[in-house]
């Protein structure tokens, strides 16, 4: 990544990619490492979750000496995804871990250097370069050992975090004998009962669905960045996605709660929550599909003169028709699902009255409710497939 008189835009990006973007990179790697680590050991050791094994200063060293030595006698992640690599000699590493103690004021002084050189480079005599090694299997890189001994930490500490009693799995099995007998004989004097709230909660997922596609479908072409370009069209792009990664980061379950305190409980607060959640959720796979978009017929109609609503209508909409009712059914069958769901949070259905029995312990009832759930779950599913399939 080096070069002669750099300009001053080349020497800000090799400074902050080299002196700021691959320390970063390194300790974040080692900070996690730190992290499954001593929740690890302190389960081993102590039985209990411990966060930092010593004083506060001790992992800080650790991982910031770590990232360094790192990036000076190894191939760091930083430097995997800077996709660079060191060359220079053993006394030269040292030097460039030595001035690498700079930190962002090495990367500072790297912008006063004609080639964006940081301090360890122009000392040390040594070289970033570009380009990747060659191939070599995982168990010869540091990056791989590294990600091996973070997956074992990891698998560790959840087996002590998530407290997994496999004795208990097999030993106690037995104390669920009446749980069983109670949901092998559903109570078959709520079927009428239990197929009314089920055409409740597939009536909740149709309005949900057929109120969100239109949104959803109107907000893609905002939220498409082939579409919206210029210094009116990019910041609505980069608005429109935002509130939409916002909004999808919510759960149903969550709105389902939002909306019960907003217009009360039942029905018309889980419709509510299911028709919020699936406007973000389409509006992520419409404007996807539309990026995708061969762009071929798009400058063919453009180089006639056509406006830009003449573009779209004879260019756009022909390629996306099929993809977004094939979405849109997708999104009706999670829908379902879904409905009952949010019904167990007081979002109406069939859902809230199988939360009560459960809540209630009353296995019998909510056998007879999950059975209607899945015979409703696997007729939609099969509606849903054999209607993409034929869209496909």
């Amino acid at each position: 990544m080096s070069g002669e008189g750099l300009p001053v835009l080349g020497r800000l990006r090799r400074a902050f990619t080299l002196g700021l973007l691959v320390p970063a990179a390194d300790a974040l790697v080692l900070a996690l490492l730190w992290f499954v680590g001593s929740l690890f050991f302190g389960f081993l050791l102590h039985g209990r979750e411990v966060y930092f094994a010593g004083p506060w200063w001790l992992p800080l060293l650790v991982i910031v000496e770590g990232a360094l030595l790192w990036a000076a006698w190894g191939r760091s992640p930083g430097m995997v995804l800077a996709g660079v690599v060191l060359r220079g000699s053993a006394r030269g590493r040292f030097l460039y871990w030595a001035l690498s103690h700079l930190g962002p004021v090495g990367a500072g002084l790297a912008l006063l250097d004609r080639e964006g050189r940081l301090p360890g480079e122009r000392v040390g005599g040594v070289e970033f370069v570009e380009g990747r090694p060659t191939h070599r299997p995982w168990y010869r890189t540091s990056v791989g050992w590294a990600a091996a001994l973070g997956m074992a930490l990891a698998l560790g500490a959840a087996v002590g975090t998530l407290q997994i009693d496999l004795q208990a799995l097999l030993t106690k099995a037995p104390a669920t004998v009446k749980y069983w007998q109670q949901v092998l004989r559903p109570n078959t004097s709520l079927l009428t009962l239990g197929i009314q709230l089920l055409i409740e909660t597939f009536f909740m997922a149709l309005m949900a669905t057929l109120f969100a596609a239109p949104v959803a479908a109107a907000l893609s072409f905002l939220a498409a960045r082939n579409l919206t370009r210029g210094w009116i069209g990019r910041p609505v792009y980069l608005l429109v996605r935002l509130a939409g990664s916002i909004t999808r980061s919510v759960d149903a379950v969550l709105w389902a709660i939002i909306f019960g305190v907003w217009v009360g409980m039942g029905s018309f607060a889980g419709s509510l929550a299911l028709w919020v959640h699936s406007i973000v959720d389409l509006l992520k796979l419409y404007a996807d599909q539309l990026e995708s978009i061969d762009p071929g017929p798009v400058e063919a109609v453009t180089a006639t003169g056509a406006s830009r609503l003449e573009v779209i209508r004879y260019a756009v909409i022909p390629q996306i028709v099929n993809p977004y009712l094939s979405f849109t059914l997708y999104r009706w069958d999670i829908n379902v699902r879904m409905a009952t769901v949010v019904g167990l949070v007081g979002g109406g259905g069939i859902g809230f009255r199988l939360g009560g029995a459960l809540t209630d312990f009353n296995f019998s009832n909510a056998s007879m409710y999950m059975i209607l759930v899945i015979v409703l779950v696997w007729a939609i599913d099969y509606l849903s497939a054999r209607l993409r399939a034929k869209l496909a």
